[in-house]
């Protein structure tokens, strides 16, 4: 528990997993309950939207947003009332973000950071040509080296990596009239001669989007992946091979644990020291 005097998080977490089983939200709401990282010495309260199912976005009142991955296509909302509703709420905390104090940090992963690179326009959204599943490295550009989520890390850092789709073709005039930064992209592959594709934007000193997981724990990603039935998921659409490779991976500290310990942890507390410094810096 934390202590009496804790400072305060309001924390909404923008659920477009669809209403179908996942670990994604386990993870994150593992962060929010103080059940995993390392200690934020808050007192963090949150609230779940069910984005896709419901159309349900917050309103501006939260101190910090986490939007998290999904199944299926990032092109899925067309004309879909959630994905008016979830882009009608991203403008409002941009321009909320230009104009006023505190400043709403927020954070979008996977499925999320596609539909962000796709609202602001900063990179074609298309269909990878391989799935990708497994931990795998992800290697910074020249953004990512003052990355405030990645300074603990080295580079390339390791990350949980499951997607059908991707981010290609930055439009660097685009990202520089935004004063946006790309961050990252995925390790090279010899067998796929393609573009790799970004896994890391910061828009803003406040927005920060990362393709690959952040939330996801070694320890519960493998009792999920050891379960007979997940085993012969993965080993049916890859290989025997494929599935050794990621439960050796989710074995060792050194892949996916510094990750884990260190994004959403450090995307927490820059949150909860802009709530807590609500001033606008002097003129």
């Amino acid at each position: 528990m934390p202590h009496p005097d804790a400072p305060a998080l309001r924390v909404a977490v923008l659920d477009l997993y669809d209403g179908q089983p996942n670990q994604g939200m386990r993870c994150i709401e593992a962060f929010l309950k103080g059940q995993s990282g390392p200690p934020l010495k808050a007192d963090i309260t949150y609230d779940v939207f069910e984005v896709r199912g419901e159309a349900a976005v917050p309103d501006l009142s939260y101190d910090a947003y986490i939007s998290t991955g999904g199944p299926g296509s990032p092109w899925d909302g067309l004309d879909q009332p959630w994905e008016a509703a979830y882009f009608d709420w991203l403008e409002a905390l941009w321009q909320h973000n230009r104009a006023r104090y505190p400043k709403k940090h927020a954070l979008f992963i996977c499925h999320s950071f596609q539909l962000l690179c796709r609202y602001f326009e900063v990179g074609q959204v298309t269909k990878r040509p391989a799935q990708s599943f497994g931990i795998f490295e992800v290697h910074r550009l020249p953004g990512g080296h003052d990355e405030p989520l990645f300074d603990a890390l080295p580079d390339p850092f390791w990350a949980a990596d499951f997607r059908r789709w991707q981010v290609v073709q930055p439009d660097h005039d685009r990202v520089a009239a935004l004063g946006a930064s790309l961050l990252a992209r995925e390790q090279p592959y010899e067998e796929y001669p393609y573009e790799r594709a970004l896994m890391g934007i910061r828009l803003s000193p406040e927005l920060v989007g990362v393709q690959f997981h952040p939330e996801a724990d070694p320890e519960g990603m493998l009792a999920h992946f050891r379960r007979p039935a997940q085993r012969k998921a993965v080993i049916g659409s890859f290989c025997e091979a494929r599935y050794q490779r990621l439960i050796a991976r989710l074995k060792e500290k050194q892949y996916l644990t510094p990750t884990h310990q260190t994004v959403i942890p450090t995307f927490l507390r820059r949150a909860l020291r802009a709530t807590h410094h609500t001033l606008a810096p002097a003129a």
